[in-house]
């Protein structure tokens, strides 16, 4: 039988619209710091305002133009470019983009670094698939990529310390894709980038309002989400 969402640990889903991203940045990690064995789970959905961000051990090669400082801030074409401490190298959030960030307990759902990967990227298949779009995940290449033109549609990035994750993955669902052009995204020089919106004309699966669209999409790697965590969680515990 398969699991349900009623078979999980407490889950909290939080919706933030709009944020800047590094309050949303300092916020995880305040949460990770601060959690104990007693802390619910929470998934947090973002749309996030225009930002570059480099994983920790990002390389400069991959920035196509130059930065330059502003207001205290590094920048890139006018965009902010912000050092974090999740793995990977750089790559774009915007509006129009589903940013989701699981912030678990691994060991809770008998999860391992690259299981939790595979679950996410698997939610995101799932999810393209409700729209239409066959995707596939690579093993040597974190995210989800267009079966049809093998172009990146989901990116993922994560950090893990003492057992809790935060950071998490983004979507690309209605935005402008013009940023991705001053990177080498996720540090693949030429790598095309798409959004379902390129795939997908079908205003009844896809509205044409950018904020139902994205809502669309939650609603949809939402359900996956709590049903490959559920399937997870009761292989976990049997």
């Amino acid at each position: 039988m398969t699991a349900s969402a009623s078979d999980l640990p407490e889950l909290v889903f939080r919706e933030r619209q709009a944020d800047s991203y590094e309050p949303v940045f300092e916020a995880m990690k305040v949460f990770s710091r601060a959690r104990t064995e007693a802390t619910p789970d929470e998934v947090w959905i973002v749309d996030h305002q225009p930002v570059f961000t480099q994983g920790q051990a990002g390389k400069p090669q991959h920035l196509l133009t130059e930065p330059d400082g502003g207001n205290g801030q590094v920048l890139l074409a006018g965009i902010p470019l912000v050092q974090t401490d999740r793995g990977g190298q750089v790559t774009y959030h915007g509006p129009g983009q589903l940013v989701v960030y699981p912030l678990l307990q691994l060991s809770r759902y008998g999860l391992q670094p690259r299981s939790l990967v595979s679950l996410l990227e698997a939610t995101v298949v799932s999810t393209l698939a409700d729209f239409g779009i066959a995707a596939a995940a690579k093993r040597e290449a974190p995210g989800v990529y267009v079966s049809a033109d093998g172009s990146k549609i989901a990116s993922l990035g994560l950090r893990i310390t003492r057992g809790y994750c935060y950071h998490g993955l983004a979507i690309n669902v209605d935005m402008d894709m013009t940023p991705f052009r001053l990177i080498n995204p996720c540090g693949y020089a030429g790598l095309a980038m798409s959004q379902i919106r390129d795939y997908c004309k079908d205003t009844a699966l896809l509205p044409a309002d950018r904020p139902a669209a994205l809502q669309a999409v939650a609603t949809r790697w939402r359900l996956h989400f709590l049903a490959l965590l559920a399937d997870t969680h009761k292989e976990s515990v049997a």
